[in-house]
């Protein structure tokens, strides 16, 4: 199910959404910048740290929806130089993203970055690994985010996402600890917007894109229909993910959830969300429906 749009009117501009999407934005055009750059970085750089044991080799390049070769392969073809030829793209996803093994040993396998290891928690959740992979998280944060954001307030809204996006890394670290895959998107930050867009407007109406066979058809669903179940999925999905290292970080998925629907409780502006729903009700809706 592909959501559209929600039935629910705004008061205000949502500038921290609207900020969000244009920074996660600014980044995959960087990173598709350097898709078009190589490095060459010195064998020894990567030969210098032993990592959690010494036969452990450094992580292969990040591959996603394109084929690369792995470090090795680089390597190989570079042997008379004694040199890596990297894409800079895939330096930059393996400075930035988040390595659960890097965060745990406390060891930032080069190339490092010019970050502290831990603020790659931060920096994670602004880099994406493809264009489809940016578009479906910005569509679900600018259709649940500036309702949130509203009921919460601009700053609060801000450390909430942030916060909803580290206990996603923190979960997905807890199931995968030792990965050296590198975790990157803001689908976990953007799960606790959807947790807490669930706990405020459950009523409210999402018109939803819904693929039957070969054919689309748009139907309008309650909120909570369409955030539990997609929750649902998550938690099948995370279950049959388990002992994978790689693909999707369902488990992030869930952890921003479940942080979002906590977390909503301590972050919710009561005043603010009265006044949200008598102007939605002025409006002519009640909790996103028409009377």
């Amino acid at each position: 199910m592909i959501p559209l749009r929600d039935s629910l009117p705004s008061r205000r501009f949502p500038v921290v959404t609207v900020l969000l999407i244009a920074i996660n934005l600014i980044v995959f055009l960087y990173q598709g910048y350097l898709s078009t750059q190589t490095e060459v970085l010195p064998n020894p750089e990567f030969d210098r740290v032993a990592w959690f044991d010494e036969d452990l080799v450094p992580p292969p390049v990040l591959r996603q929806e394109r084929s690369l070769p792995d470090l090795e392969v680089l390597l190989s073809e570079n042997r008379s130089r004694g040199a890596y030829v990297v894409p800079a793209d895939d330096i930059f996803i393996t400075q930035y993203a988040l390595i659960a093994g890097e965060l745990l040993s406390g060891k930032d396998l080069p190339p490092a970055a010019r970050l502290p290891i831990w603020a790659t928690i931060v920096t994670s959740m602004f880099l994406h690994g493809s264009i489809m992979h940016l578009v479906g998280n910005m569509l679900y944060l600018w259709i649940f985010g500036d309702n949130v954001e509203e009921a919460m307030g601009r700053i609060p809204f801000l450390v909430f996402y942030l916060l909803c996006g580290a206990a996603a890394a923190a979960t997905q670290i807890a199931i995968d600890p030792s990965s050296t895959i590198p975790m990157l998107g803001a689908s976990g930050a953007i799960a606790g917007v959807l947790a807490a867009y669930f706990v405020l407007f459950p009523q409210s109406r999402i018109l939803t894109l819904v693929p039957i066979f070969f054919f689309l058809r748009l139907i309008t669903v309650p909120a909570v229909f369409f955030l539990g179940f997609w929750f649902a999925l998550q938690l099948i999905s995370g279950a049959g993910a388990l002992g994978d290292s790689g693909g999707v970080a369902w488990w992030a998925h869930i952890g921003g959830f479940v942080a979002g629907a906590a977390l909503i409780f301590l972050f919710r502006n009561r005043k603010l969300v009265e006044e949200h729903r008598q102007f939605v009700q002025q409006q002519g809706y009640r909790y996103g429906r028409r009377r």
